[in-house]
């Protein structure tokens, strides 16, 4: 290795085995807890609302308790707050970091045989899904071609996945194993929470509007489910129009077990 060569170590912090945060998103929840608003936090990185709001999003849904919990009204229509659980976690990362740094200082100055050594490997996952939950395993109902899942992924919600005989046994799922849903934001439709409103599918969630997002044909609808945990849902602009959704607005999110995708470590 060339002595002028600098190692770049970059950190994704991992809790019982899930990642959580990587420098980006650490980034956005240290500037949320200083500015107290997810706008200005947006602001002050230069970067867009929706990425910051990503972000946070994110990481409120892979971890059992929320980092972040956002306010409602007042002069700015309203703020966030990072909670003790966020602080924690920006804590633990930027301690890690430090040490990383460190060990890649050591490692630029003595060098490496890069040829013999193969020493970083990506472990992050990257995914096209736009909803990502990580929870455990409760229930396994098996029939003959497939297998019903449920994933706890808070106290208070579940997500049922229905995958194949064979990909249970290939990921090794079991009651007590760590995996992470999938659902493409496409997949998951609106509707309005009326006493009468009766649906097929496995998985609905009543929640809140929180974020509406115009793009030409499309609108991208996130919604707030409560404990931390939001939904996004892309629908036609018409059919957004149609429902009046906007902020605020009550609506009730669903989709099929059969559109879950598991994953695992």
């Amino acid at each position: 290795m060339s002595p002028r060569m600098k190692i770049d170590a970059l950190l994704s912090l991992k809790s019982d085995g899930r990642l959580l945060v990587g420098r980006d998103r650490v980034a956005v929840l240290e500037s949320v807890a200083h500015t107290g608003s997810i706008t200005e936090a947006a602001k002050v990185l230069g970067i867009s609302y929706k990425s910051a709001w990503d972000a946070v999003a994110a990481i409120n849904n892979l971890m059992p308790r929320p980092a972040l919990l956002t306010q409602t009204g007042g002069r700015r229509g309203g703020g966030a707050i990072v909670t003790d659980e966020g602080r924690r976690l920006i804590i633990a990362f930027r301690r890690l970091e430090e040490k990383l740094a460190q060990i890649s200082a050591m490692i630029s100055k003595d060098g490496i045989d890069v040829d013999s050594e193969l020493l970083f490997w990506s472990l992050s996952m990257k995914t096209s899904a736009r909803n990502v939950f990580h929870g455990i395993v409760v229930d396994i109902r098996k029939a003959q071609v497939n297998v019903e899942v449920t994933l706890r992924v808070s106290e208070q919600h579940s997500i049922i996945a229905v995958i194949t005989n064979d990909s249970a046994q290939e990921l090794g799922i079991v009651v007590g194993r760590e995996a992470v849903a999938l659902v493409k934001s496409s997949f998951v439709m609106l509707a309005r929470p009326e006493p009468a409103l009766k649906i097929s599918t496995s998985n609905r969630f009543d929640g809140t509007v929180v974020e509406r997002l115009d793009g030409g044909v499309n609108s991208e609808i996130v919604i707030d489910i409560g404990h931390g945990k939001t939904l996004a849902s892309v629908i036609t602009a018409a059919s957004a129009d149609e429902m009046k959704l906007c902020r605020g607005e009550p609506i009730s999110a669903f989709f099929n077990a059969s559109q879950v995708i598991l994953a695992v470590d």
